[in-house]
């Protein structure tokens, strides 16, 4: 079940690239027009992916709220797709979703800055200023959305395994790379555990939807709780705001399909999850 994670710099030739690679492998290539056609199944609108896909907060807390469970939503896509395997996750922080998946191949795709402005001028038929400007806010926001979700640099060349400059590569050797990168011994050594630690992953995701989004759990957020899966098995610690909630939270963790059992330390605390008016 081998997966690639490409992750990419406007302008940097990555579309073409992971089209290419795709074709080439015959991978299955998650995209936004891939995440669109399954959308609905999820209960995503066409706007709500539109707000909440690789965007950063918008720091308002009635908003924020509706955009981490839409978010979650579009990571489930994710995930499900790679449980298939045979895919190439383009972008929406595909790198660090499937952290710990030992058996994936992180690509990042760069280029100087204006040489991606040019190449997106000549691409969109835009004025060079304009060009700049939509290349630097492109920039600015999938690096302030692996910041915020995530807490990574983007720009780290660690968490990656492969880095591809395409200032200096054409994309037929770009392509060519991914291609005997992906049949390296170390991932495909892998790829026998990948399978369990994906459904867990599943499952974690379904669990933390599940608790953003009942109106029986308000006020519960990750900040609160660590949720650990492992073979099944729901391990949940940290606090919540009363015994209600508990009983809840507990409820909506063992009711997700492929939950073997539930282990908590959930210890009530009855704090305001608001703050007082004087």
């Amino acid at each position: 079940m081998a997966i690639i994670t490409i992750s990419r710099e406007m302008g940097s030739g990555g579309i073409p690239i992971a089209h290419e690679a795709a074709e080439k492998l015959g991978y299955t290539l998650v995209d936004g027009e891939a995440i669109q056609s399954v959308a609905a199944k999820y209960g995503l609108t066409p706007e709500q992916l539109e707000i909440a896909d690789e965007k950063p907060p918008a720091f308002v807390e009635t908003v924020d709220s509706q955009i981490e469970v839409n978010l979650n939503q579009i990571e489930l896509i994710i995930l499900e797709y790679a449980l298939k395997g045979n895919v190439i996750i383009y972008g929406r922080g595909g790198q660090d979703l499937l952290n710990g998946i030992r058996s994936v191949l992180r690509v990042r795709i760069v280029a100087p800055f204006e040489e991606r402005v040019e190449r997106w001028a000549e691409r969109e038929w835009l004025d060079p200023d304009l060009a700049r400007i939509t290349v630097r806010k492109c920039d600015q926001q999938r690096a302030g959305f692996i910041k915020y979700y995530f807490d990574r640099d983007w720009d780290d060349p660690l968490h990656y395994d492969l880095l591809i400059n395409t200032s200096k590569l054409s994309e037929d050797m770009a392509v060519q790379l991914i291609c005997d990168a992906i049949g390296d011994q170390n991932l495909t050594e892998a790829k026998d555990t990948s399978k369990e630690k994906l459904q867990d992953l599943i499952i974690h995701k379904k669990i933390e939807i599940q608790l953003l989004s009942s109106p029986n759990c308000g006020g519960l957020h990750l900040g609160h709780y660590k949720l650990h899966v492992e073979e099944g098995i729901v391990s949940l610690e940290g606090h919540v705001h009363s015994k209600h909630e508990l009983d809840r939270v507990l409820h909506l963790a063992g009711e997700v399909d492929g939950v073997q059992d539930v282990e908590s330390s959930l210890k009530v605390r009855e704090y305001h999850t608001e703050p007082r008016e004087h």
